[in-house]
Formats: structure tokens, C-alpha cells, sequence
């Protein structure tokens, strides 16, 4: 299975503590994204984010802040992110861009979900093969990214177990509702 693990940023536009969070150590082919125009870091206010092309790579972006005001940028864990991250691919990645086929896209804000699915439905169906999307908002801070990521994993393999994914997942999602107390979105779109 090919499974796309989408929340912003580093990789997105926004939650640049969500996408860091989350790995393949568990065996799962995880890919993360951005659906923005722009890939935006939390700055030194919530007005003033530190904005980037997706040209630029983690290493630039690590370099700049860490110029503009490395005591800051690390005690908000934006430099350790931004380090790991360039250890897994040069630069962030915009889904609308992408072409590649997934059986998953988890999403970790309903903006983002809803641009996914926009995307998604926009492209001319060439296969048929289904992709699920499903959203589970997670706020983009240090603690419930990591509750977050711990959440998505046991979501991934809860689905991967299932002999029947398309017959099962609703029903899977709703034990997750209530065991988790958050709500998931979800849409079935085709290639």
C-alpha cells in the first residue's frame, strides 16, 4: 500500500509540528506534502511567519533561521524539525504537484482535507483506483502533534489489518471517533 500522510507544513503551509511527527519506522511508504502556494514556518509573531518558495531546500530554510534568531527557532523546535527533515528528502514537496498514486491521504485540518479532495476531484480520472481521504484535526503544537502522530499510526494499522478496507472503514473510523473523542472526516476520490 501506498499511504500519504498529509498535514501541513514544514511540508504544508501550516502545522509544521504535525508532518515532522509522523515516519515510516512503523513499515508503512509515507510520504508528506504541502497544499499551499508556499510553505510557511511559524516566525517571531503569529502575523509575521517566515515564508518560503518550495524550491527552497530544508537546508536554506534551517540556515536562515538559524541566522535570524537561532534561540528562538530552536527552543520552538523549529530547527530540530527542520534538521531531521532534510535527512529524509531535500526540500518539501506540494501535492498538487504530485502525480503518484496513493490508497491513503490522512490530512491533519479540514482546510487542508478540503484541498486535497478539491485537487483530487479536479484531475481527469484515468485508472479508477480508489484513494481514501481522511481528516483528523490536530492542532499544530509540540504535544498534540506527538498524541497526533501516536493516533494516525494506530489509525494506519487498524486499516492495514483489515481484510476489507472498502467495507470497513467507516465502521473503523467511528471506533475512533469515540475511543479518541475527535472527529474524522472522510471521502473516497478516484484517479
Amino acid at each position: 500500500m501506498h499511504w500519504l500522510l498529509r498535514g501541513p507544513p514544514v511540508v504544508t503551509t501550516k502545522n509544521s509540528s504535525r508532518s515532522s511527527q509522523t515516519s515510516d519506522k512503523r513499515g508503512f511508504s509515507v510520504r508528506s506534502f504541502g497544499t499551499g502556494t508556499h510553505v510557511k514556518l511559524p516566525g517571531p509573531a503569529p502575523d509575521k511567519p517566515n515564508v518560503y518558495d518550495f524550491k527552497t531546500t530544508y537546508d536554506q530554510m534551517y540556515n536562515d533561521l538559524l541566522r535570524k534568531d537561532k534561540e528562538l527557532y530552536t527552543q520552538n523546535g523549529i530547527l530540530h524539525m527542520l534538521d531531521r527533515n532534510k535527512r529524509i528528502k531535500p526540500r518539501p514537496e506540494r501535492f498538487q504537484n504530485c502525480k503518484d498514486l496513493f490508497d491513503l491521504i490522512l490530512t491533519c485540518e479540514e482546510r487542508v482535507y478540503d484541498q486535497v479532495v478539491e485537487d483530487l476531484n479536479s484531475r481527469e480520472q484515468e485508472t479508477c483506483q480508489p484513494v481514501h481521504v481522511i481528516n483528523v484535526d490536530i492542532q499544530d503544537n509540540h504535544e498534540e502533534a506527538t498524541l497526533g502522530a501516536f493516533l494516525i499510526c494506530e489509525l494506519c494499522q487498524c486499516i492495514q489489518h483489515t481484510e476489507d478496507m472498502e467495507n470497513e472503514i467507516d465502521e473503523l473510523l467511528q471506533e475512533f471517533e469515540e475511543k479518541s473523542g475527535r472527529t474524522f472526516l472522510h471521502t473516497v476520490c478516484f484517479y
